[in-house]
């Protein structure tokens, strides 16, 4: 039985969207731009958030601050897929934070991570919607708790847990409704009648008051090789991105970094490109002189398994997964340290 016209042409259409990506070259190695190696920051959601919370204990020294839009205590799985629960708050037993900052000063005097008194100086924003029923505010909670007993000084540690917001990253009017649980994990809320800007309240809280934000952002998304640093059996994926504002394409520029770490199910793989085009950071980076490097990684059913598409936060890469010789962490690290080098003068 043949196809209905408007059903063949769909599938030759999608045959030949399928054919014109098998024949995409290798994205092009990530360029040199002399940013700001003392203004680094990191968010993510779910996952994400684990990882930028990882990021930020094992990289203080560098890492001047993190948004962590639910997401739990460092090394809160302690190298075990069976705690992931605990962990997300789905189980009756909450994450022990006394238990993580424990295991963070084993990691400090091992010099597995920067020295835990480097967290003080730095600035943290949590954030846990009253709706999500994917990681719940107890779990959340311990991940406030940790950074407290690490030294966080209250005036630098913010957290955001009363908007009835479901598991997403909040925009003003980008995405599903408020309290959804649902792809692509982006919705909208407001707070007295405005549009709450999640982006802007991470990137504020980090970095201080922010020139005003673009409607419509005029730099470049660059696609780059991700595999210069990490090989497949991280799942992190063949292609990463980076977002580079006009006032950052300059040589001699010194822009700041932050990097935005998509959740579980979000990666371009599975969303395409709205966590990197509608999250909120390109709108901001314009006019503050700010690069927003988005990796990624992707859904793996062979080893290392994650068919989720989930960054590594309980140890499918390795037991080290969380400290600065993890093979996600430090891939990572690798691109922002790259980012960081003098553009090589043009012949």
């Amino acid at each position: 039985m043949s196809l209905p016209r408007s059903l063949a042409s769909l599938a030759l259409l999608s045959l030949a969207a399928a054919q014109a990506l098998a024949q995409t070259s290798t994205p092009v190695s990530l360029p040199a731009y002399g940013a700001d190696p003392l203004q680094t920051s990191v968010s993510g959601l779910s996952s994400g958030a684990f990882m930028a919370v990882q990021m930020q204990v094992a990289y203080s020294g560098s890492i001047v601050g993190a948004g962590v839009v639910a997401g739990g205590p460092y090394y809160c799985a302690a190298n075990n897929m069976f705690f992931t629960g605990i962990c997300m708050g789905q189980t009756l037993l909450s994450p022990s934070a006394y238990l993580m900052v424990d295991a963070a000063k084993t990691f400090d005097s091992a010099h597995l991570i920067d020295p835990l008194s480097k967290l003080s100086q730095r600035r943290i924003y949590v954030f846990s919607g009253t709706d999500d029923s994917v990681v719940r505010q107890p779990a959340v909670n311990a991940t406030v708790s940790f950074f407290q007993q690490v030294g966080v000084k209250p005036a630098q540690l913010q957290y955001v847990n009363t908007m009835p917001a479901g598991h997403a990253v909040i925009t003003p009017s980008y995405g599903n409704d408020c309290a959804a649980n649902a792809a692509p994990y982006i919705s909208h809320c407001s707070i007295g009648g405005s549009g709450y800007d999640q982006a802007q309240a991470i990137l504020q809280h980090i970095y201080g008051p922010l020139q005003p934000r673009t409607d419509k952002p005029a730099g470049q998304i660059v696609s780059f090789n991700q595999r210069a640093y990490a090989d497949s059996t991280t799942s992190m994926a063949d292609t990463g991105y980076l977002y580079v504002p006009p006032s950052c394409s300059a040589a001699g520029a010194n822009c700041k970094v932050h990097v935005a770490i998509h959740g579980c199910k979000q990666s371009v793989e599975s969303v395409g490109n709205q966590f990197i085009t509608d999250t909120g950071y390109n709108n901001w980076a314009d006019n503050n002189k700010l690069m927003v490097l988005y990796p990624q990684v992707n859904k793996s059913l062979f080893l290392p398994s994650n068919p989720e598409g989930c960054w590594d936060w309980w140890g499918y890469t390795g037991s080290n997964y969380a400290n600065k010789s993890g093979s996600q962490m430090k891939a990572i690290k690798a691109m922002v340290d790259h980012l960081t080098q003098k553009p090589k003068a043009s012949m």
